[in-house]
């Protein structure tokens, strides 16, 4: 099915089970321990054995020898799987990395060999046992010190329009700042885990990735097999935030290792590898410079962002909102790509718009403080409801507008003090803070394949993960809704590349576009009920278990006399998206309070106001945007991947040392939803909400901050050095 126009009588718009908050109808099996994630599948493969992955212990160099024989003899060993005995592999479209090292190291814990064993500790403790010979070389792991030397990449040119420098010069009023953003990591509560189990020369793996296509694709590429005889299965992942969109080493290595063996073999990447051999948020330094009258009427604006990867990887596309989120008639946005020898930097939760919003929003914050504005009305002033570079083009649907103002109202913003370090609560200095949030509205191509059998059961089958996200009950809600049975008469089947092939878990499509794509099946099945019990389908409603048309109505079961009914389509995007920029927008609001004498940040209340669509399902997305909020404050004041500069690795690389927010941290939060339903955007009239959660929260804090105390922070995370430097002025 194409969707290249809003679509007239779609069965969606009765809204009798989509757009309820319906309890996730997985969440029974995860709470009694009965949903299988990837290292658990006892079951398929009751004589496992356990690999234990090697990583290099520099960060770039060449490998002279790999000493195994010590590992080979040790108790329980079966086999140690390096490149020089793995045999020849390919190298999959989205990899930057070498998932298996050798000779050559491009980055610290890059996997160099896997220990297999009977058990697990067996593995492990052989895997000490291997000895790793090699020249160190020198590398770049510093980004500012690479900072001179970055190009802008040919993927990602420098994006014009007007004449920036001279609007610039001419402004009455100007912002010209630095600001940075660290190297983050995803820490998903579960570890990247594969186990792989072959056939002959076919391969099944139980995987935890959130994009099935893509694993199967890359997964056969490195292996040099035919992609049908790759299966992929991963129906449960235990968070993922972009970490586990890619192929990565834990299954690449269980494969070769149970195809060395001869049996099943389950590889788990221990914590502390996870930083350094898997993929993170890369840091940027960032330069913004805005221009405006002396109404607040931006003239113009740029935003320049560096950042660092491997070799062939991309840069963090952090300027991507400053291109959409203000008017000005003269802008320039550009990217930089420094090389560097750590481990690969890739997508993270709103890759481009989490950290370039970390970013911009401070600066609009300084930039409404210089004009005499209030942060709200200088936002509102500057809003837009064209793509700024391109005025044909407007927006589908823009409510950035009311969702500040709505904000603005709720949270109280008219009490806030707005000349900083005037608000005190004992020994706490209590502020408040504001930002925009901004996500594009992304859409993938996506099936589905859809049964009714004999007892009114529905089952739907796709490739779509879940991650924690709420995919199979909102797309047994879509099925239930399409066909007119109640949600107990769903089965939701997911994570398997036997499946038709959805958009998968990323880039905010995940939900949008497979419950799209579940619509589109549906609407052959329904075609097909209908052809077999003689109505009209342009005609024929579902509802209550029956079809019916005029006078006359059937129960759908009536068309499973022959056996059970199977459709199967996909949705496929036309030209609406050249036709109408689509956005996702938010405001978020926080309240912090700063501990005058320690510097301590606690926030105390935390909202976000989000238009994002028709929100399929209320409960599972607030779920998403709270959880994100937590992500933004993590970001704002505590998370960091700390360089070592001199030996090129990620130093804090486990949970001890890599600091997240707990319980304790997390205030009072709220969300509203505006009523956003966006027919250019599907079917579904849906976009999504879980990245858009954390679109500017990190900035919120940081400017909630400033008004507590008066110290501008521009470096993240807000750590307590930063503002113990100006804070005992203000005791």
């Amino acid at each position: 099915m194409k969707f290249d126009q809003p679509a007239q009588d779609n069965p969606i718009d009765r809204l009798k089970v989509v757009g309820h908050p319906h309890d996730r109808i997985d969440g029974p099996l995860k709470t009694t321990g009965a949903a299988h994630y990837a290292y658990e599948w006892h079951d398929v493969a009751p004589n496992a054995a356990y690999g234990y992955v090697v990583g290099s212990p520099v960060a770039k160099g060449h490998i002279t020898s790999i000493d195994v024989l010590a590992a080979k003899n040790a108790p329980g060993v079966l086999a140690v799987v390096t490149a020089a005995n793995a045999g020849p592999l390919g190298k999959g479209e989205k990899n930057t990395a070498k998932l298996l090292g050798g000779p050559e190291i491009e980055h610290y814990h890059q996997a160099l060999a896997v220990v297999v064993a009977e058990t697990f500790e067996q593995a492990r403790a052989a895997a000490k046992l291997v000895e790793v010979h090699y020249n160190r070389e020198h590398g770049a792991y510093d980004l500012a010190e690479q900072k001179s030397t970055a190009k802008a990449p040919e993927s990602e040119p420098d994006k014009t329009t007007g004449d920036f420098e001279r609007a610039f010069s001419a402004a009455e009023v100007k912002l010209d700042a630095t600001y940075t953003t660290p190297d983050q990591s995803h820490m998903a509560m579960e570890p990247h885990a594969s186990m792989a189990v072959w056939e002959g020369d076919k391969l099944t793996l139980w995987t935890s990735n959130q994009m099935i296509d893509w694993c199967r694709t890359d997964l056969a590429k490195t292996l040099k097999l035919p992609p049908e005889n790759v299966r992929v299965r991963s129906p449960y992942i235990g968070g993922g935030f972009g970490g586990k969109l890619f192929l990565r080493s834990d299954a690449v290595l269980a494969a070769l290792a149970a195809r060395a063996v001869k049996r099943p073999v389950k590889v788990m990447l221990p914590r502390p590898f996870i930083p350094n051999n898997t993929t993170h948020r890369p840091a940027t330094i960032q330069h913004v410079r805005i221009g405006t009258d002396r109404a607040g009427h931006i003239t113009a604006i740029a935003h320049e962002s560096w950042s660092g990867n491997l070799p062939e990887g991309q840069p963090e596309t952090a300027v991507q909102q400053t291109q959409l989120l203000y008017a000005g008639a003269n802008r320039f946005t550009g990217l930089r790509l420094a090389e560097l020898d750590l481990p690969e930097g890739n997508a993270m939760r709103a890759p481009g718009e989490a950290p370039g919003l970390m970013v911009l929003e401070i600066a609009i914050d300084e930039m409404a403080e210089k004009a005499g504005l209030d942060p709200v009305e200088f936002r509102i002033l500057n809003d837009t409801q064209v793509d700024p570079a391109n005025p044909e083009r407007p927006f589908s649907r823009r409510q950035l507008v009311e969702c500040l103002r709505t904000g603005a109202e709720h949270f109280g913003w008219s009490r806030r003090n707005a000349k900083p370090a005037q608000v005190k609560d004992g020994r706490w200095l209590v502020g408040m803070g504001v930002a925009a949030g901004f996500r594009n509205n992304l859409v993938m191509k996506s099936g589905a394949r859809v049964h009714l059998d004999a007892a009114g059961v529905v089952t739907v089958e796709t490739d779509m993960t879940d991650i924690g996200t709420g995919s199979y009950t909102i797309l047994a809600q879509t099925a239930a809704e399409m066909m007119g049975v109640p949600l107990e008469n769903v089965v939701v089947r997911l994570g398997d590349s036997d499946f038709p092939v959805s958009a998968g878990s990323g880039g905010q499509w995940g939900a949008n576009s497979s419950t799209a794509g579940v619509y589109a099946a549906c609407v052959s099945l329904r075609e097909a009920v209908a052809k077999k019990l003689g109505f009209d389908p342009a005609k024929a409603t579902f509802a209550d278990g029956k079809i019916q048309a005029g006078d006359r109505s059937a129960a759908l079961t009536d068309a499973t006399s022959e056996g059970t009914l199977t459709a199967e389509d996909a949705i496929e995007f036309g030209d609406l998206a050249e036709k109408f920029q689509q956005s996702t927008f938010a405001g978020h609001f926080v309240e912090v309070g700063v501990d005058i004498a320690t510097g301590e940040v606690r926030v105390r209340r935390m909202l976000a106001v989000c238009a994002a669509g028709r929100i399929l399902n209320p409960k599972t997305a607030r779920s998403q945007v709270i959880g994100a909020m937590t992500m933004g404050l993590g970001g704002a004041l505590m998370e960091e991947l700390a360089v070592d500069t001199r030996l090129g690795y990620f130093v804090n690389h486990d949970m001890a040392g890599y600091e997240v927010p707990v319980h304790a941290d997390i205030p009072e939060q709220e969300v509203i939803f505006l009523e956003d339903t966006d027919p250019v955007s599907s079917p579904m009239k849906a976009k999504g909400v879980g990245e858009l959660g954390l679109c500017g929260v990190s900035a919120a804090i940081a400017n909630a901050i400033y008004n507590a105390t008066g110290v501008r922070v521009r470096d993240y995370p807000i750590t307590l050095d930063k503002l113990l430097k100006a804070l005992p002025e203000l005791v």
